[in-house]
């Protein structure tokens, strides 16, 4: 590993001082929402979606609970993304501080620049994870077990980098777990849709977030840590083109499990062709480029949603 006394310098800002936070919010609990990363929400939508993919196809597939039920768990799950990602956020930061000081694009986070000390993350942190629970407990029994076996990988992300070239494999884990929380909040159960659908969300956070990691290949490999953007390299188009294939390919047999109409696979090839956009048009040193191709997935998880409940809506009409 490199030993450094001063930050590495690089242009990029990971920390903005002009959002709706420093604009808006009052100075002391400025900190706070920055270790949230409450003004970048792309990170709570792709933990969002899977749930909101689940709950909205088991849903549509019984009698056994209403609109208005699922309506009210899809809300739930969206306050619960907020703070679970956010809780995420603030054990990666406990985890890399001494890592962040040394790069001039995080040295501006909360912990390294000294706004907030470690134990009042660790306090912070351990009331985001109340109020997290606080969430799951709405749920039935079933998905609060669930949810509660999401927890291991959750602490184990932040450290994989540190030893394997994998560590989107642990997020893609942990990402993606909301598509059996979901599942099991309307069934009680989790069923092969289910898994199905874990397994999609799994290959597609992996093109994403190796997408997203070539932003600080350099940064990474000047202080030593792993990511797929520095084990694949200029493959990396070609292993994104065969992660979201395994996407596609998981979440057409997510829809047949669970007897989807036709229309579902129809929909579900045009937000296919959205992933072969990304990998088509991505420019591995452009970090621009790579955080655009990134953000994008937002739109693609929504289009998926879109498939599922209108496939829903035909089959019923």
């Amino acid at each position: 590993m490199t030993q450094v006394n001063q930050p590495i310098q690089t242009s990029k800002n990971d920390m903005p001082q002009d959002g709706w936070i420093d604009r808006f919010m009052p100075e002391p609990v400025r900190p706070y929402l920055k270790l949230l990363r409450l003004d970048r929400p792309i990170g709570t939508w792709l933990l969002l979606l899977p749930c909101w993919w689940s709950t909205a196809m088991a849903g549509g597939l019984t009698d056994a609970i209403t609109t208005k039920q699922i309506v009210i768990m899809m809300a739930l799950f969206g306050v619960g993304a907020v703070i679970m990602r956010g809780a995420g956020c603030v054990i990666n930061d406990l985890a890399d501080r001494n890592f962040d000081g040394k790069v001039e694009r995080t040295t501006t986070r909360p912990l390294p620049s000294g706004q907030v000390k470690v134990w009042q993350a660790l306090l912070f942190l351990g009331f985001m994870m109340l109020l997290g629970l606080g969430i799951l407990v709405q749920f039935r029994i079933e998905a609060i077990i669930v949810g509660i076996c999401s927890i291991p990988i959750i602490i184990t992300y932040p450290f994989m980098k540190r030893i394997t070239y994998w560590p989107q494999a642990c997020l893609g884990l942990a990402f993606n777990w909301g598509a059996l929380v979901g599942w099991a909040a309307v069934t009680g159960t989790v069923e092969p849709a289910a898994i199905a659908m874990y397994a999609a969300g799994f290959f597609w956070t992996l093109g994403y977030d190796t997408i997203y990691a070539h932003q600080d290949k350099d940064d990474d490999a000047k202080i030593g840590l792993k990511s797929l953007a520095l084990r694949l390299g200029d493959a990396t188009p070609k292993w994104a083109k065969g992660f979201y294939t395994m996407t596609t390919l998981l979440l057409g047999v997510s829809g047949m499990l669970a007897g989807l109409h036709w229309s579902y696979f129809v929909l579900l090839g045009l937000a296919g062709i959205h992933l072969g956009w990304q990998v088509a048009t991505v420019k591995l040193d452009d970090a621009a480029n790579c955080l655009k191709r990134f953000k994008s997935n937002r739109d693609y998880g929504l289009l998926v949603l879109a498939a599922i409940v209108l496939s829903h809506l035909i089959a019923n009409a």
